[in-house]
């Protein structure tokens, strides 16, 4: 019999698990989204999440939870083979989620998010939260997370303009993990940028009116024909890929090491805490 420590929750039995409690685990809560990232690469982007949150839980020590596989897209709606909750269904299903560690006595809970669109509803989720159980989730964006000097190192003076929708790091990661999976000889599809209200759009929430951003609801097949709604996806490779992955593992292993050592009430004093 394997003496291997488990770091995946679906893989315990309950016994196992129970086990593990009395270590007062961390315990990663991945989402992602089923969404269109473009022509070349799957629509599952949930995959990339759960196999980051896996890596870094057998790295770090601590426990991935199943993923939640579906986000808040409502700008994706518009493509079949999307599945987008809407608003409500998606914090309901985060608190359900959450609060079933929580009423446990578990509080070490960190949020692995890989969709973008999910933050404002976690921020108000984990709000919630807090002041229910006063207990604080931290959440970590992942793509958001890559830091300056990363993109510099890997795209050169592009940098951090092959960051968006389409681009990378999504690209480059797909092809580092699931290479299979990926078409690049679609990124040739040229996208055909779209107007609405008579106005060139400007991403997935505004068009452009005399250089300034306007608020509307755009879909993303409102603005771009492929879903590459900007970055450069013919730049993306695998050994891109294989640096993002690389410095997320670590990056999120590291805050797992960090969320051991700190209490996740809000009760638990910090130095130079501001007096009450």
């Amino acid at each position: 019999m394997s003496t291997t420590k488990k770091h995946l929750l679906e893989d315990m039995t309950f016994l196992e698990f129970q086990e593990r409690m009395g270590e007062d685990p961390v315990i990663l809560i991945p989402l992602g989204s089923q969404e269109i990232q473009g022509p070349m690469v799957p629509m599952g982007d949930f995959m990339l999440t759960r196999e980051i949150a896996s890596r870094v839980a057998e790295k770090s020590g601590a426990i991935a939870a199943p993923t939640m596989p579906f986000g808040y897209a409502e700008y994706f709606r518009s493509v079949p083979g999307g599945i987008a909750l809407s608003a409500d269904a998606f914090r309901a299903t985060l608190r359900d989620m959450l609060d079933n560690f929580l009423d446990h006595g578990l509080t070490k809970l960190v949020i692995v998010n890989g969709h973008s669109g999910n933050a404002p509803l976690i921020d108000q989720v984990i709000r919630a939260v807090r002041r229910e159980h006063d207990v604080l989730v931290p959440c970590i964006n992942l793509w958001r997370s890559i830091p300056d000097p990363l993109w510099q190192e890997v795209h050169g003076e592009f940098g951090k303009k092959a960051f968006a929708h389409g681009g990378d790091p999504i690209t480059s990661v797909y092809l580092h993990l699931f290479p299979d999976l990926t078409r690049m000889d679609a990124v040739k599809i040229d996208a055909q940028f779209g107007k609405m209200i008579d106005l060139p759009t400007a991403g997935l929430a505004a068009v452009r009116f005399q250089g300034t951003e306007i608020g509307l609801p755009i879909n993303v097949d409102d603005h771009c024909s492929n879903g590459i709604a900007g970055g450069d996806a013919s730049r993306s490779s695998a050994d891109k890929g294989a640096r993002f992955v690389d410095h997320l593992v670590t990056f999120c292993s590291d805050f797992v090491e960090h969320m051991r050592s700190v209490s996740s009430s809000t009760k638990a004093k910090s130095k130079g805490e501001f007096a009450a």
